[in-house]
């Protein structure tokens, strides 16, 4: 029986797990967390950090194992790269990977390959030259995802604030300071590519919706068709595939969120070597009747897939759950006007649980997924959603 090392079991990554074991791989799981619940799916569990790269390593060679796996991990997919290429299996160079994981590097990259990068750099400590920028800037750790400890800074004031919140959020202690680009069209270009033998065979690009009212940097949902002119289009595309042959990426899932400025310039904001996270791939086989979780499974593991990726069905999309509060969890009432719109509901709190103001997508509280008859019924709904149901605190 062949065996893979899957890194991470959180509950969104459970799937993963279970996909593994569905086309009979034996599923050897590592985290840091001893509560996690993958463990209980995995057919063996190691209470060691997925960022750990030698850790992993050992574990890897101890199990003798067919292929590695972080699925929807940012900080666990160097590490995956890295032991696969260790030990001569199926993976991305460690060299891209890393790049396109830490932020530093990712910009520094854009740069020498002719992508159009923001004014950046990169800090150890709070001693930051603001000649080198003009407000508004982004202000952000160099090595975390779901927006944790980033900020768009509008006055040199808050600085030290903001640096010392972006610090707490990065394992290697650095942030990195940017320019703000200005998109002209309403949404933030995001979603997942899917990529096999060096070419993209899933453009699942999508609306990145925003909720103001918390933190205008996390997604609170994603929405399809993508409402960008068709030109735009072909240029956002042809700028992923020309970064995907430069990091020689061969295969799997790649996070994606792109700009459009008003000179109708591209600008790459973030790349990961992952799925999205808030089950991006749910939502993209939905849209496109593909699974690409089996696909990323089977891809890591060496084997072959098919490439049938459908047109896509327009008028889906998420939204996480989240609340500007504080308190102890008890449950969520839905309107009539949007439960009639509820295709899947997954609500991850159970009453009593604490929860917080979301300034992060770790603090969603669950997510729905909608299909909507039109476009006019969709805008409608994705604007007033946080009129549309009440997350009830004891």
């Amino acid at each position: 029986m062949k065996k893979i090392l899957l890194l991470g079991g959180s509950a969104q990554q459970i799937i993963a797990i279970k996909t593994a074991k569905k086309h009979g791989f034996y599923t050897v799981l590592c985290d840091f967390l001893p509560d996690n619940p993958g463990q209980h799916e995995a057919d063996k569990f190691y209470l060691v950090s997925t960022t750990d790269k030698e850790a992993v390593l050992d574990v890897a060679i101890k199990e003798n194992i067919d292929g590695v796996l972080a699925y929807a991990s940012d900080p666990a997919a160097p590490t995956a790269a890295y032991v696969a290429e260790q030990l001569g299996l199926p993976t991305n160079p460690y060299i891209s990977v890393q790049t396109l994981c830490n932020k530093d590097k990712f910009r520094k990259f854009l740069k020498e390959n002719g992508f159009n990068a923001p004014v950046s750099k990169g800090y150890n400590n709070n001693d930051v030259d603001t000649s080198l920028f003009s407000l508004p800037v982004i202000v952000k750790p160099v090595d975390s995802s779901g927006s944790k400890g980033a900020t768009v800074l509008r006055d040199w004031s808050d600085l030290q604030k903001v640096c010392n919140f972006a610090f707490s959020y990065s394992r290697s202690h650095r942030i990195i300071i940017e320019e703000f680009i200005e998109k002209k069209h309403k949404y933030l270009i995001g979603g997942d590519i899917f990529v096999y033998n060096g070419k993209v065979i899933l453009w699942g690009l999508l609306n990145c919706h925003r909720d103001s009212h918390v933190n205008s940097l996390v997604p609170v949902g994603k929405s399809y068709p993508l409402l960008l002119d068709e030109q735009d289009i072909i240029k956002v595309k042809k700028t992923l595939q020309n970064m995907i042959d430069k990091l020689k990426i061969k295969f799997g899932s790649v996070n994606v969120e792109l700009v459009v400025d008003k000179y109708g310039k591209v600008w790459p904001i973030d790349v990961g070597p992952r799925a999205g996270g808030n089950m991006i791939p749910d939502l993209l086989g939905l849209i496109f009747g593909v699974d690409v979780i089996e696909m990323a499974v089977l891809t890591a593991m060496g084997e072959t897939i098919e490439n049938k990726v459908h047109k896509g069905i327009p008028y889906y999309a998420t939204h996480n759950l989240h609340t500007k509060e504080n308190g102890v969890y008890k449950t969520i009432k839905f309107s009539d006007e949007l439960e009639n719109k509820i295709v899947k509901k997954f609500i991850y709190k159970n009453p009593g649980d604490r929860i917080e103001y979301f300034d992060n997508a770790s603090k969603a509280l669950g997510i729905i997924f909608m299909k909507f008859d039109n476009k006019l019924e969709m805008d409608k709904i994705l604007n007033d959603i946080n009129l549309l149901y009440k997350v009830v605190i004891e």
